[in-house]
């Protein structure tokens, strides 16, 4: 699909600055997921993220925007297998680590909260509403940032089962944390 008037690989002449851009987006409040990824020899890291939207039921999949010059990225690239998981209003202190808050790298981001490993090796929080192990089926590449097409290989969490489901989603608006409260 091309732009109005041109390509689709082409810049528009004009556009917003960065930061009334970035402005802008915190407006925007969404739901915080931990972002897993691991190599094949162990390696783990990971990144928090708004950026999870389902794209199909039939097959389930889902995209995440990710941003090309993150070590998450260079593992998933390389593995083509992530987690999504989704966090909730007690799971702050996963969303900061993996946020890299303090120099966080790596492993390190795994300390604290305890996770499982898929038998496709993908690792998910254990005690996250939702945790969903992805393939790789697409990229497209944009600037930045990478749209990746992920196809749900498992999905786990306490809000699958609907005598459970009842914890308060973690969301994050204008550089905040917080939780929702419903009318």
């Amino acid at each position: 699909m091309s732009a109005p008037g041109g390509r689709a690989d082409e810049a528009p002449e004009t556009g917003v600055d960065v930061q009334t851009f970035r402005q802008a987006m915190r407006q925007l409040a969404g739901g915080v997921c931990a972002i897993s990824a691991c190599n094949g020899e162990g390696q783990r890291t990971g990144m928090t993220v708004t950026s999870v939207v389902s794209l199909s039921m039939q097959p389930a999949e889902v995209v995440v925007s990710i941003n090309q010059n993150s070590s998450s990225w260079a593992m998933i690239a390389r593995a083509g297998r992530f987690g999504v998981n989704l966090l909730d209003a007690t799971q702050a202190a996963v969303a900061l680590r993996f946020s890299g808050q303090g120099g966080i790298r790596g492993d390190e981001r795994y300390h604290g909260a305890n996770w499982v490993q898929t038998t496709d090796g993908v690792w998910l929080l254990d005690d996250a509403p939702v945790a969903l192990a992805c393939a790789v089926v697409q990229v497209w590449t944009r600037h930045s940032h990478a749209l990746v097409v992920g196809h749900i290989t498992h999905a786990r969490g306490h809000a699958l089962d609907t005598h459970r489901g009842d914890g308060l989603p973690l969301l994050y608006w204008r550089g905040c944390y917080g939780g929702f409260a419903p009318f």
